[in-house]
């Protein structure tokens, strides 16, 4: 995944793209550049490292600019060449995480052609490039980098000078900057988000997406283009979100849009109320700190519209949205498809729908799914999760269950996203923009509108009673408030991983929920802090993982199936006997495990509305909603970790936020 950002107005481009790239910087961060439009030519600046690097470069560069210019102040434009790129208006921009060649300057983006005419800006993976650049090279073209994405710009080149578009009426041929680009878009197989800029043409930018995302922001005597929502909010709140196959130009007071055919399309723009704080730190050291403490706003933002109310109390769960009605109860089966964090969700979901609807369901993952041949048919409903709604493989599973038959449910974060516009009916998590690479505030919504869906579901098929069913909403309700509660007790889990950060094992294991959880909470450690982790069912602990421990591992047990304490209790002996140490997730006032763990880290319970106590039979629900509260400790003890480790957290080695290519 990679960040694509362009800028056409009246102010200088570069310091606008620079500002638009630290936005899109979580996208891919082994390098950046930027191409500016400057009178006739394109000027190209690009490095290795991060977008800091390129400012450093810059700014050296404008020095020794500033230097000449006093020294030959006499001299004229023309004397001087007059190419000047921090004056430019106009300009493209990206920020790369690699998937052809290694990073480098000269792999780095923009890409021109040989001439330096045509400067292009690429996310996602032309897989016939090998094919076009042997094709290219046949007629004389020679290649500078390793990428797939210079055959572009070489391509544009060739059919801009080649094969100009012929004038119906005068049956004259004319070099045409825009017909040039759509004869290359249709020898392009693969997937792409583009930004193209032409020498000669510095009105214009030309953009094109198929299967990778891209916007247009609407200003006021300016445009802008961009990977993602955060890199347009300084400058505009008004987005056309580009849909697949389509091809615009921007020029400073409009934008031209085309669908696949070539025909004009006009379509009003979303309004973005996100604001440009909610994007930014916010005073904390790290996106993915300020984003776990985000998560009781977010999962009251979540939770707080779906809820129907009768006084103070919630009734019911409003899903107008996705036209919830008595047909759903007849579905025969559920299928949640999802990849990573989203497919972990899943396996929560999959546990709630059964335990709540008593439907059967099946949790897979994305990338398994789409190249075998499931089992599908027309009355399933299939839930795809992703929160970019970008998550290529989950496109291809969501696009094989509608070729099916299936009702297709999507669930992400990104209005506007692919996966929004082509799911049958789609639920928001509005968690707000998430920055950090790892995911935090998009898992615990998820799971939150998980639960409100079987909640939905168990009740129009019978399997709730009404008092159950309410009981469950009000302990819903809680959540956020405790989710809280648990945050204003960080200092607890940061000193427990500044003593166990130097762990070379941890073992994240549980039952049933704790199980589905853990395997997202040993996701966390090991995307961030670089440890192995891994997660498994504890009842498995004695069927391999056992021979593994020893004094260099930390096993993590969440707890919260009270009718299965014995049993967690018994492993926790098993693996400190051998060594390792211990840390247990449990309900507050459990002392099951304080004689036996290390350190036991107590979440809050939910209170019934029966006299504030636990109802008879209401363990199963209060555990059933579990995950959303012992995924907290988790996620600090993984940042705390990463930390104490000297790591970046937003941004992980290797990784990008949205998996957009295979």
């Amino acid at each position: 995944m990679c960040g694509i950002t362009g800028y056409i107005g009246g102010e200088a481009a570069l310091p606008i793209l620079l500002s638009s790239l630290k936005k899109l910087e979580y996208r891919g961060y082994d390098s950046a550049g930027v191409a500016l439009l400057d009178g006739g030519d394109i000027l190209v600046r690009k490095t290795k490292g991060r977008i800091s690097v390129l400012e450093e470069k810059l700014a050296s560069e404008e020095k020794t600019e500033a230097k000449t210019e006093a020294e030959t102040e006499a001299k004229t434009e023309a004397e001087t060449g007059g190419k000047n790129v921090f004056g430019a208006n106009a300009g493209i921009g990206h920020t790369r995480w690699a998937t052809h060649g290694e990073p480098s300057d000269v792999n780095s983006h923009p890409h021109t052609d040989e001439a330096d005419s045509i400067a292009v800006v690429h996310n996602g993976i032309i897989e016939n490039y090998l094919v076009l650049r042997d094709w290219l090279y046949e007629r004389g073209v020679s290649f500078r980098s390793e990428t797939d994405t210079e055959v572009i710009a070489h391509l544009v080149t060739y059919y801009y000078q080649n094969e100009p578009e012929v004038n119906p009426g005068t049956g004259l041929g004319t070099r045409n900057i825009l017909g040039a680009v759509r004869r290359t878009l249709s020898r392009l197989q693969g997937s792409y988000a583009l930004a193209i800029i032409a020498a000669g043409y510095r009105d214009r930018i030309i953009v094109a997406r198929k299967d990778s995302p891209l916007i247009i922001g609407l200003g006021r005597g300016e445009n802008l283009v961009a990977s993602d929502i955060p890199a347009i909010l300084s400058r505009t709140r008004e987005v056309l979100f580009m849909e697949d196959g389509e091809l615009a130009v921007l020029y400073r007071d409009r934008v031209d849009l085309f669908n696949e055919q070539g025909n004009s399309v006009t379509r009003p723009p979303t309004h973005i109320d996100w604001t440009e704080e909610a994007a930014e730190k916010g005073g904390y050291a790290h996106f993915m700190l300020k984003e776990i403490h985000d998560q009781p706003k977010a999962l009251q933002d979540t939770l707080r519209p779906r809820l129907r109310r009768s006084g103070d109390k919630p009734v019911d769960i409003d899903f107008d949205e996705i036209n919830f009605d008595p047909r759903w109860a007849k579905r025969d089966r559920v299928v949640i498809i999802a990849c990573g964090t989203a497919w972990h969700a899943a396996m929560v979901g999959k546990y709630a729908f059964e335990e709540l609807a008593r439907i059967g369901v099946e949790a897979d993952i994305a990338s398994e799914f789409r190249y075998r041949n499931p089992l599908l048919a027309p009355g399933d409903l299939v839930i795809v999760i992703s929160q970019s709604g970008e998550t290529a493989d989950t496109l291809a599973a969501m696009r094989l269950a509608k070729k099916n038959g299936c009702h297709v449910l999507a669930l992400t974060n990104v209005v506007g996203s692919t996966l929004s516009r082509e799911a049958d009916t789609v639920l928001y998590t509005w968690a707000g923009p998430e920055i950090a690479v790892a995911s935090t505030k998009a898992f615990t919504t998820q799971l939150m509108c998980l639960y409100l869906l079987a909640l939905k579901l168990g009740r129009i098929r019978g399997c709730l009673d009404e008092g159950n069913f309410r009981r469950c909403l009000a302990a819903l309700e809680q959540i956020p408030g405790q989710c809280a509660e648990l945050l204003a007790k960080q200092d607890v889990i940061q000193r427990f991983a500044s003593r166990q950060f130097n762990k070379t094992k941890v073992f994240f294991m549980g039952r049933q929920y704790d199980y589905a959880v853990s395997l997202e909470n040993a996701l966390k450690l090991k995307e961030i802090s670089y440890t192995h982790s891994e997660a498994f069912a504890a009842g498995e602990l004695k069927h391999g993982p056992i021979a593994l421990v020893d004094k260099t591992t930390l096993v993590v047990a969440a707890a919260t199936r009270v009718s299965l304490f014995d049993k967690v209790v018994s492993n926790i002996r098993e693996v400190s006997s051998r060594g390792a140490s211990t840390l247990v997730i449990t309900w507050e006032g459990e002392s099951a495990f304080t004689k036996t763990a290390d350190e036991v880290f107590f979440i809050p319970a939910p209170l019934w509305e029966d006299d504030k106590t636990e109802a008879a039979g209401q363990n199963r629900f209060r555990e059933c909603f579990s995950p959303i509260l012992s995924a907290v400790p988790a996620q600090l003890f993984a940042y705390y970790c990463s930390i104490q480790r000297g790591n970046d957290p937003d941004k992980p080695r290797n990784l990008a936020k949205s998996v957009t290519v295979e």
